[in-house]
């Protein structure tokens, strides 16, 4: 990204009221919200930061103690870069860059992207490199991995584009000390763990080399009560992940996600956790509303292909590796031609 004025003046603030944050967390998370406000631009985002506004008048909101326990620990430097390329980059510059993009290429074009991969992502770096590249260019400053196996080969796709921020889905182990010291290098990446039986010790490891993380789970009809209830939430606050985010697998009905959307919006309004509970398909819609309108969701498969949310392929004759981003999109994404035009 180009160190316009802009960027360097916001950058510069931020990082001031970063560190305040560290002797009045209260006072410092309210005043970020309020410069999100101000440099937001659109209706709809002044809706959305308007409405964080809001859910910060509650003095005793656990979220305030989530602030507190992350800067306690978090590199401030990490919490700079991954904080620009999320909100600066991705949401301010990127929503612009998206709107413009959309017009000129006529199809409708995503704020982030999930990539699941397996082992042989090493053999493709060059090809995801080229994704994310052309990516950027469109606007898209946000990128979801989902590491079956080996996530550490994924690592350096982030570090090739420190522009852009990238969560990592991956399993508790791959947080262990083989990988700390890499995660630490990489300060815009977040890991993502799989809620597992035990946290604690991947937690504090993070923790100790400045990482801040997140948690997430997988649900389906039959195994979505602990959602509901409550407990799942509640349990994984206990570590103070950022964000628990909340996966439904491709075999669960339309029902059983409506319930669990309806339950995370209940559990982040009302502020019951010291975590942000995120529904990976609801919540990323409704980012992508923000943008352009659309609930637009794309991901790739390791081999290349356009998935629909229940797993299975879109185009099978358009692959992210042979044909490019912005060529999948145009054929999977178009939008209608105005009125009159042939």
């Amino acid at each position: 990204m180009e160190n316009t004025m802009s960027r360097v003046l916001i950058e510069t603030v931020v990082k001031s009221a970063l560190n305040r944050l560290k002797t009045d967390p209260e006072r410092g998370i309210r005043y970020l919200v309020d410069l999100a406000l101000h440099f937001s631009g659109s209706p709809a985002l002044q809706s959305f930061f308007g409405a964080a506004q809001d859910i910060l008048t509650n003095e005793n909101s656990p979220y305030y103690g989530m602030v507190r326990d992350l800067v306690s620990y978090a590199d401030t430097d990490r919490l700079l870069r991954f904080g620009m390329d999320l909100g600066y980059n991705s949401c301010l510059c990127g929503t612009r860059r998206i709107r413009e993009g959309e017009q000129r290429l006529g199809c409708h074009i995503p704020w982030t992207v999930l990539l699941k991969t397996d082992a042989g992502f090493s053999k493709r770096l060059g090809q995801y490199d080229a994704a994310v590249t052309e990516g950027e260019t469109l606007g898209i400053h946000t990128w979801m991995l989902f590491a079956s196996a080996a996530p550490e080969n994924t690592l350096a796709l982030a570090g090739s584009h420190p522009d852009s921020a990238f969560f990592l889905f991956c399993e508790p182990q791959d947080g262990s000390s083989s990988l700390l010291d890499d995660f630490a290098k990489l300060e815009n990446l977040m890991p993502v763990l799989r809620i597992r039986n035990d946290m604690t010790a991947v937690c504090s490891g993070l923790r100790e080399e400045g990482v801040p993380y997140s948690f997430y789970s997988t649900y389906a009809r039959d195994d979505h009560s602990d959602i509901l209830t409550g407990d799942l939430l509640a349990e994984a606050a206990q570590q103070k992940p950022v964000f628990t985010v909340l996966l439904p697998r491709p075999d669960c009905p339309y029902t059983v996600r409506r319930q669990v959307q309806q339950a995370v919006e209940q559990a982040r309004s009302g502020q019951l956790f010291a975590t942000v509970p995120w529904e990976l398909e609801a919540d990323n819609a409704r980012v992508q509303q923000i943008i352009d309108g659309t609930t637009l969701s794309v991901r790739f498969d390791p081999e290349g292909n356009l998935l629909d949310r229940n797993g299975g392929a879109v185009f099978s004759s358009v692959s992210l590796f042979s044909d490019g981003l912005a060529l999948a999109l145009g054929a999977a994404f178009a939008m209608p031609a105005p009125q009159g035009i042939a």
